[in-house]
């Protein structure tokens, strides 16, 4: 099933959210706007911590029970088609059909008593994103699925950019629920808005509008420096402001010119066969390209990758379009990392909003299934070739001690070097908590 991209707040994202290079240029006016939130957002007396998150976001819903969480005594009408296969840590099984990420396992771990409490794709999308669970609207569905900030603005919050790069990058798209809700434009994600994977690849957003030619631009650049000059003549508190909003456009400049940058998202300067490694199509060129950019000092990508929503032959689609494709982007990703020394410092997550239905459909499918699912989990201090909890015979609940969203979220942000306790306040003045009620580590997965 193809979601169509409905943007959070009712608005055209192309209309609102432009948030690369050309703001500066008069096409927009949000770089300039999150340039000048990052020399503010590290909280006083704080050190930015030195760590990378990377979520694999498989919009639609994993089928967990045909992959992290297989259930080969079940009876046949659960249990699926697929069969599992050793990895290279004794004891533990993966599905077949992912054979390379087999013996990648010491790399990683799964939390196989994970779960929540709705099995629709908006709310559960939101709080897998956010760890809040949307509240209910006045006609007794649900608000829109912006209501809380993602977990990538979150850290851009708090702890900031790191070199000439944005703290946030959504690709190849922006999700739904991946905004800045309430604590606004300046923490938004840097959108990529194309595909990796396609031979032309650029970002948009990091070149001159089509039709401003390198002699507009200099003009440009010259008026608002004409414009700062006569701003410093005045001496207001308003005239402060405004030279402040200057230097922020001189680095949207900087950003658009910076050879760091354009470098970071310049995937054509991989070799073939690493690219061959990761897999050429859209998700494995996209965890190549989050590699990239976290290497260059992003803190938070998020890879929103669509289509798991396996209503419909789920044993032929994953056997045969989704799990080569996960297959070889994962254990490209976990490679490439740990050769480059960079796994420690790169936490990494691979998720669904929800698990699917353990027994399966009249259409050789499985539907929608909340209360029991599976995540993989790896790098930052994450204790690899483990198995946390365990769900019942036929995968349906969690048998052991069960872990939800608001559990993920404290996970996170507590190996990210953010305190999971920490709270924002809204304009009203109201206090939020970046993890809701009682959210709590899964120390199962450290050592």
């Amino acid at each position: 099933m193809v979601h169509k991209q409905n943007y959070c707040d009712g608005i055209r994202r192309r209309d609102m959210l432009r948030f690369g290079a050309a703001g500066a240029l008069g096409m927009g006016v949000n770089l300039p706007q999150i340039l000048a939130s990052q020399g503010t957002q590290t909280p006083s007396g704080q050190t930015p911590h030195d760590m990378s998150f990377i979520v694999v976001f498989l919009q639609g819903g994993l089928s967990t029970i045909d992959t992290w969480d297989m259930k080969p005594d079940a009876p046949a009408e659960f249990r699926g088609e697929f069969d599992p296969i050793s990895t290279n840590v004794p004891g533990i099984q993966l599905s077949e059909h992912l054979p390379r990420l087999a013996q990648q396992m010491d790399k990683f771990s799964v939390v196989r008593s994970f779960g929540h409490r709705n099995s629709n794709h908006g709310a559960a999308d939101h709080y897998l994103l956010t760890a809040y669970h949307p509240e209910a609207g006045f006609n007794g569905g649900l608000k829109p699925n912006n209501q809380k900030p993602s977990h990538g603005s979150v850290m851009a919050k708090m702890l900031g950019p790191r070199g000439s790069v944005p703290p946030y990058v959504c690709l190849p798209k922006m999700h739904n629920s991946a905004s800045s809700s309430y604590l606004g434009s300046t923490v938004a994600p840097f959108v990529v808005e194309a595909d990796p994977n396609v031979p032309d690849f650029s970002v948009p957003d990091l070149a001159p509008p089509i039709g401003l030619q390198a002699e507009r631009l200099a003009n440009r650049r010259e008026l608002i420096s004409q414009v700062d000059r006569f701003q410093k003549s005045a001496e207001t508190q308003a005239n402060h402001k405004a030279k402040t909003l200057s230097t922020y456009q001189q680095k949207a400049f900087d950003l658009m010119t910076s050879k760091e940058t354009k470098s970071a998202f310049n995937i054509h300067l991989e070799s073939a066969p690493l690219r061959d490694e990761y897999g050429r199509n859209t998700l494995g060129q996209s965890c190549l390209m989050a590699r990239r950019l976290v290497e260059a000092g992003v803190r938070c990508v998020l890879i929103d990758h669509t289509d798991w929503d396996t209503h419909y032959n789920n044993f032929h689609v994953l056997k045969n379009q989704l799990l080569p494709k996960l297959d070889g982007a994962m254990s490209g990703l976990l490679r490439d990392l740990d050769d480059r020394g960079m796994l420690e410092k790169t936490l990494v997550l691979v998720t669904g909003e929800f698990g699917r239905t353990p027994r399966i459909n009249q259409f050789a499918g499985r539907d929608h299934w909340g209360p029991s699912s599976a995540i993989a989990m790896a790098g930052g201090g994450i204790r690899g070739g483990t198995i946390v909890g365990a769900s019942d015979e036929r995968a349906e609940k969690p048998a052991t001690t069960p872990y939800r969203p608001e559990d993920l979220a404290a996970t996170i942000y507590d190996t990210m070097g953010i305190n999971p306790k920490t709270e924002f306040y809204t304009q009203e003045g109201r206090p939020i908590p970046i993890v809701p009620g009682h959210g709590r580590v899964i120390q199962e997965l450290f050592a």
